[in-house]
């Protein structure tokens, strides 16, 4: 008879932008809940994804990745969304990349002390570590002067050093209930969902060339029998962004609604006609109120 007491709480998961915190989230869920792209600030919205493993249930708030410069309304909205996560969590995990420790590393610690739950260290992408002699000097860089429940060396991406992690997790949480059906992988609705699968293919199909300043809206989302009927506004702020977006020949915005439709399908478990649009509204990203219509809230 196993008597191990069963846990169940949130955990915010925190760090600079780029360092591997939504591919994290998926690997602990065991799928996409959080898109992923090479391009800085994927992440614009706070995402839980929910893991259920044996004799717990972690809820992992997926956060966009803090930063110093807060010169745009959308830089602000992420940044309040970061540190609006670590309210109401039982823990934190920092997340860092192996080798590398920045200001906006320090910052993310900041905010991390400040809301005073136990925070645990974890180490990403010790994969490309090519030295690994460095880690231990690295650590204890990291770690002085600054407080830490543990320290954990993980490659998220390959799924390495999870289950010690998840076991570390679970220990902070308090004894409870499941607090969803362990079905359940995310609170995000299928809408929502399908808009950031939009946005994911726009930076990968773009990379560089997508404009910062680009957003996507779902205008429509219904049922048609076994197939989900699914129209998405990409919305730019000048014309010029427009043309790179849809591409010569409509060519960029074919292959994105490709990539994004069969994501879709592959997530939703069904077929799905999907329909895109570019459309201009100059100075959104600036815009608190444009933002807040565009579900940019905190």
């Amino acid at each position: 008879m196993n008597t191990t007491p069963y846990k169940a709480g949130a955990v915010a998961v925190l760090g600079r932008p780029n360092v591997g915190k939504s591919t994290l989230v998926n690997a602990l869920v065991g799928t996409k809940v959080s898109i992923v792209s090479p391009r800085a600030q994927t992440t614009r919205h706070r995402v839980l994804g929910i893991a259920s493993v044996p004799g717990g249930q972690l809820l992992l708030v997926d956060t966009p990745g803090l930063h110093r410069k807060e010169h745009r309304a959308m830089n602000r909205h992420l940044n309040r969304a970061a540190r609006g996560a670590v309210t109401d969590v039982h823990a934190a995990m920092l997340l860092v990349e192996a080798g590398r420790w920045t200001d906006e590393d320090a910052l993310s610690y900041e905010v991390c002390a400040q809301a005073g739950v136990p925070v645990v260290l974890v180490i990403n992408k010790i994969d490309r570590l090519k030295d690994k002699s460095q880690l231990l000097p690295f650590i204890a860089n990291a770690t002085a002067d600054r407080r830490f429940e543990a320290v954990h060396p993980v490659s998220a991406l390959k799924a390495n050093g999870l289950d010690d992690l998840v076991a570390t997790l679970l220990g902070l949480l308090p004894e409870s209930a499941p607090l969803y059906d362990e079905d359940e992988i995310t609170d995000r609705s299928s809408r929502f969902l399908a808009g950031e699968l939009v946005r994911e293919q726009l930076m990968h199909r773009l990379g560089d060339e997508l404009p910062y300043a680009a957003a996507v809206e779902v205008e429509e989302f219904g049922e048609d029998g076994d197939l989900f009927r699914i129209g998405v506004v990409i919305w730019v702020e000048r014309d010029s962004q427009k043309a790179i977006v849809v591409g010569r020949g409509g060519e960029k915005i074919k292959a994105v609604g490709q990539g994004a439709r069969e994501g879709m399908e592959r997530l939703f478990g069904r077929k799905v006609f999907l329909r895109l649009w570019c459309k201009v509204r100059e100075g959104w990203a600036d815009d608190e109120n444009a933002l807040r219509r565009l579900g940019y809230t905190d």
